[in-house]
Parts: C-alpha cells; structure tokens; sequence
C-alpha cells in the first residue's frame, strides 16, 4: 500500500525536493502553497516520479484553510502517513526596521503554520493511533544570528512547541511520532523573494546544500520516526557546539561576521517583488533550486553521522583512543 504523505510549502525550496522525492517512491502526496504554478510543476514531478500527486492551494497562517487541505487529502488517499511541515516566510532585516505588521505575518506563517498543520494532521493520525509528524526545522532555531530575528524567534518556538507535543503524544501512549529535521544553509528559491532591508541580495551563509540533501534526511527521518531529531550539514553541529561551549565568543563573532556574510556585494533592492504576503510563484515556477547551484553541496556527511550514531561514536571513540595512544608513545619516547 502506497503511503499518504502530506507536504506543506510545496511549491518550491525544500518542500519541492520532499514531494518530489517521495513522488519517486511512488507515494500519493498532497502538496500544500500558495503560489499555483509552483504546485501545479510540483504536482506534475510528483507523477513522472511514479507517484500520484493532489495540489492544494492553501496559506498554513490559515488553520481553517489547512484543515480543508487535510480533509481533502484524506479523501483523496484515504489517510495520512506522515505529514512535513516545510512552509514558512522570512525578512531580512534588523529588528528595529521590521514592521509590527511583518513580524506577526513571519510568525502566523513560519510558527503557527508549523502549529496548523501539527494539529490537522493529528486530527486524522489520532483515531488510527498512527502517523509521523515531521518539522523541517533550521539550525537557526537552536542558535540565532542577526538580521533575521523574526525566522529565528520562530524556529526556537517551533522547537519549544514540538517537545511539549512529544511528551504529551508519550503521556498518552500514542504511537503517533513528532520528530524535527534542522537543516543548513540549503540552496532554495528564497533568497531571490524574500523580503530584504540589506544593503546587498540576501545570500545563503555557506556552507550551502542542495534542497535534495535536505529531502534525503526528510525521507530518512519518516523511515526513522523513533528518532526526535535528526541534523543535516557539519555547519549545523559546529553551530550547536559552539553555542553549548563558547555563546559569549559565538554572539562575538556573529556580531563581526553575521551581517556581511548574509548579502552579496550586489546592491539589493527593498522594492523588489517579495513573497511575504503574496506569492511570488503563483503566475511562474520557480522550482527546488535558487541560483547557488554552483557553490551547492550535493552529499553530506553529516547526514551520514546522523543515520548511523552508534557507529559514529564508536569511530569517535577509535579517534580519541588513537590519539591517547599515540600521547602515551610520544610521552614514553621522551
């Protein structure tokens, strides 16, 4: 039997490689945006990958609107398997020059789209006791860096959210699984329509990965649902680290390095179309990819560490064993 997967921004970025990945495992996906022809390609890549595709036009800000999606997906397909929540809207830009207006837009999309399609899927998963739930977290939700506070404080509630949610669903004995995907710097359409106060066009802080690397830990982790969190890219990790064993160094040298390395030395431009409130892929795809093809990872390592810890700890393990060992000879020859 096929599985029912649902995905959630859809239409382009991250969202795009997921549909189109479990397309190509032959599963029936419902594919949940905005912007119309951005799912309508979405939907047709989801088919020529062996899968059957359904495209609902729909704003996750909206539960109302998310809900209707849910339940025509289940009519569609009969259920739900595992739901991904990818969706979400950004600014770039200091606090100060974010409107009020703009930062409740960044958090109905970004957090409660999160929250709407948490609890639409629960809705369907609940009655069978089955179900995965998966958040397409950022490694900008375990560690902030200026000029996207909005994205950031969204992140971190996203995580704070999923973790109270998990503990209940384990209260409950539920076999329902939430589990969380923090991803890397990913080579994704946004740049190019996200709403930017910058001096320069918004760029991604390398390393930089291809959306289809972050569809691969995705499909993972709905194969693994046991596991609460997966990372994606070494840069992911290190942030973590740093965070844990140096936050006072780490908020120095973001405070040096984080506003550069966010915008190329093009001029940006604050009238530019932007996808905040409309989308910018209604009338034209965009597709998976932005235009960092050239400086994209297309493998990671890290993705690899993630799917096998016992082992990796174990090669960790060997490593230090072999330094000490070599400690000791140096020592001894002394």
């Amino acid at each position: 039997m096929s599985q029912s997967v649902v995905v959630t921004g859809a239409s382009a970025g991250i969202g795009r490689a997921v549909a189109r990945a479990f397309g190509a495992r032959g599963a029936d996906v419902a594919l949940l945006a905005r912007g119309r022809a951005g799912l309508a390609a979405a939907a047709r890549e989801v088919e020529e990958g062996g899968g059957r595709a359904l495209a609902v036009p729909t704003d996750v800000s909206d539960h109302h609107a998310v809900e209707a999606a849910a339940d025509e997906a289940v009519r569609a397909f009969g259920r739900i398997d595992v739901w991904v929540n990818v969706g979400f809207a950004s600014v770039f830009a200091p606090f100060t020059q974010i409107k009020a207006e703009e930062y409740e837009r960044v958090t109905q999309v970004t957090y409660l789209g999160f929250v709407n399609g948490t609890r639409a899927a629960l809705t369907h998963m609940t009655p069978r006791d089955a179900g995965t739930i998966i958040q397409v977290g950022s490694a900008l939700g375990e560690r902030s860096i200026p000029l996207q506070s909005a994205y950031c404080g969204a992140k971190h509630a996203i995580n704070g959210f999923t973790s109270s949610l998990r503990t209940e669903l384990m209260h409950q004995g539920s076999n329902i699984r939430v589990t969380v995907v923090q991803m890397p710097a990913v080579n994704t359409p946004q740049f190019s329509w996200v709403l930017s106060r910058m001096r320069g066009r918004p760029q991604p802080v390398p390393p930089i990965y291809q959306p289809e690397v972050a569809a691969d830990a995705v499909l993972y982790a709905a194969d693994h649902p046991g596991r609460k969190q997966f990372y994606v890219g070494s840069s992911t990790v290190a942030t973590l680290v740093a965070n844990k064993f140096a936050p006072g160094l780490l908020d120095r040298y973001l405070a040096r390095t984080g506003f550069d390395s966010q915008q190329s030395g093009d001029a940006g431009d604050e009238h530019r179309e932007h996808n905040l409130w409309h989308p910018v892929d209604d009338g034209t795809d965009h597709g998976a990819h932005g235009t960092f093809d050239d400086e994209s990872h297309r493998r990671d390592p890290q993705l690899w560490a993630s799917r096998h810890p016992a082992l990796t700890a174990l090669l960790a393990a060997g490593a230090v064993s072999g330094a000490t060992a070599l400690g000791l000879r140096a020592a001894k020859g002394r």
